[in-house]
């Protein structure tokens, strides 16, 4: 392919990865074009089938980021992917989730996977990533009152940093080629728990920050009654956590390296880089 004179959709190209991924491939100076519901290049919704085909108009390659806070997308996704096929997309990079051939029946995850890698007009390539540092430091999995709240029944976690999986991605947007039909699962250099990250993020914050290993049940009945998530988004989130309270989550790998030749960011470099996530409101005298 002419890098030159292609064209990278970015799907949710303001989110986490999204939006690195865009950056990172502007700064080899190829053409991309950020597609999100809001403050991207182009508009793009999920449900709203008539965003689709503008946002496609004269794309090479897809960085592909299905709906979030669902289960059920696979039929949207393989539409989308029909019309992505009849514009004449050659490549698609698909941000899948770490274990993501072993996602629950339920969960859409594998029928996507299995959608883009079997089609024949485009290459492909799928990314797995471990469970994101970033969670810790937004919304997702915040510190409240000290306290880190999830269950993981003391499972340990690869945790990566969204910049090296966006670095990941890059490189297969940048040489489809080289990256056709793999998959690559990108990971932190050292496997912890949630106490362990708690540790490291009091001594970059300098205060108590703990982990509570909360009932997996409770938590997942509480975040559905506080609205955070839809009601059957349940089995995302057992399975998520569960795979790391069985002793299955991701263990580190050398992907990361590989694909980019520059060693993932441990958490701890992480922190100190991202301390005033952590830091305490200012007292007002």
């Amino acid at each position: 392919m002419d890098n030159s004179s292609q064209t990278t959709l970015v799907l949710g190209g303001t989110g986490r990865t999204g939006s690195l991924v865009a950056k990172k491939l502007a700064e080899r100076g190829l053409t991309v074009r950020t597609a999100a519901r809001h403050g991207a290049d182009v508009r793009f919704d999920w449900d709203a089938a008539a965003t689709h085909g503008p946002a496609l108009a004269g794309v090479d390659r897809i960085y592909l980021v299905t709906p979030v806070m669902r289960v059920a997308y696979a039929g949207l996704v393989s539409g989308f992917l029909d019309l992505a096929e009849a514009c004449g997309v050659r490549h698609v990079t698909y941000l899948s989730t770490y274990g993501g051939d072993q996602a629950p029946p339920e969960v859409d995850i594998r029928a996507v996977e299995l959608d883009v890698m079997g089609r024949d007009a485009f290459t492909s390539s799928v990314i797995r990533p471990a469970w994101v540092m970033q969670n810790f430091s937004d919304d997702h999995l915040p510190v409240v009152q000290g306290v880190i709240t999830v269950p993981t029944a003391g499972g340990r976690e690869a945790f990566v940093d969204a910049a090296d999986i966006a670095a990941v991605a890059a490189e297969t947007l940048a040489d489809p080629g080289a990256h056709a039909g793999a998959t690559y699962a990108p990971t932190g250099p050292e496997a912890l728990t949630v106490a362990e990250v708690a540790e490291i993020i009091a001594g970059v914050s300098g205060r108590p920050v703990r982990h509570d290993d909360i009932d997996s049940g409770a938590w997942i009945d509480g975040a559905i009654a506080a609205g955070l998530v839809p009601a059957d988004y349940d089995v995302m989130l057992r399975w998520l956590t569960g795979t790391i309270a069985s002793g299955r989550g991701s263990r580190p790998n050398d992907d990361v390296l590989k694909v980019t030749g520059i060693p993932p960011s441990g958490f701890a470099d992480f922190a100190r880089r991202n301390a005033r996530a952590w830091a305490l409101p200012a007292v007002r005298s």
